[in-house]
């Protein structure tokens, strides 16, 4: 079984961020990165379906020359080889353009199994997965907590809002973004790192593939950190009903609890 990971480099989560002179994205070069959680928890999955069912696990990543430290971290972990899609400007890419990469890429690779993370902590947007299955014509599946292989069909388990869940069937091949949590994330093991050293990562561009980046059907014109406001509110009434509207606040609008 042939799984392939889309993993990305994304800033620490802790990182002092400042917006880049153009203003159109922040100022990444007194940055450290790591990888996206998201994918982390993608590839976790990816390693114990391996452990189970056999075959490989190939990391996918697309990103500048510094991504390189991201793929030999999935390689320490597990991961048998990787693939590098060189690209320098990938913020300035819209979500269709980083899918086209990955499509492309995943084309002679023909996977079983496509897995990347629910969404990347930097833009959020959640749909490179789902677009990429669209491009390769696959069928696809979202918020995914749990992953069931039977022969050439998949049984996962979909989170749902308000605590409900859907169990639904998919054929192999397939395309599943994963759920933040799913399991319990492993450590790079020092034999592990040893072994990365030697991992074969292929590195491609858009050009070896074929496609031209283009020009973004969605750009990004302004990054700026949110307005500070002050703003006081009183409840009316007594104290059952202003401990009410408070706690609607609260849970709707604040979304602390």
């Amino acid at each position: 079984m042939k799984i392939v990971v889309a993993i990305k480099q994304v800033p620490l989560r802790d990182s002092p961020l400042r917006v880049a002179p153009s203003g159109r994205w922040i100022e990444e070069s007194d940055l450290s990165f790591e990888i996206n959680e998201p994918d982390a928890y993608a590839l976790e999955e990816a390693l114990q379906l391996k452990e189970k069912h056999g075959g490989e696990v190939v990391v996918l990543c697309a990103g500048p020359q510094r991504a390189g430290q991201t793929i030999r971290e999935a390689l320490a972990k597990g991961a048998d080889r990787a693939i590098h899609l060189e690209q320098d400007n990938l913020p300035e890419l819209d979500t269709f353009g980083v899918a086209r990469l990955l499509a492309a890429a995943l084309a002679s690779e023909k996977p079983d199994l496509f897995l990347t993370g629910l969404q990347s902590d930097d833009l959020g947007a959640g749909q490179t997965g789902v677009v990429a299955a669209e491009l390769l014509g696959l069928p696809h599946s979202t918020i995914i907590m749990h992953v069931e292989v039977d022969g050439a069909t998949l049984r996962v388990k979909r989170e749902l809002e308000d605590g409900w869940f859907q169990h639904i069937r998919l054929p192999l091949p397939a395309v599943l973004t994963i759920q933040s949590g799913i399991n319990k994330l492993r450590y790079a093991t020092l034999m592990g790192i040893k072994r990365a050293k030697t991992k074969e990562i292929k590195r491609l561009t858009a050009a070896d593939l074929g496609i031209s980046a283009g020009a973004p059907s969605a750009v990004i014109e302004k990054v700026y950190p949110p307005a500070k406001t002050k703003q006081a509110q009183i409840f009316e009434g007594n104290a059952k009903t202003a401990a009410a509207q408070l706690v609607e606040k609260l849970k709707f609008e604040a979304r602390v609890i």
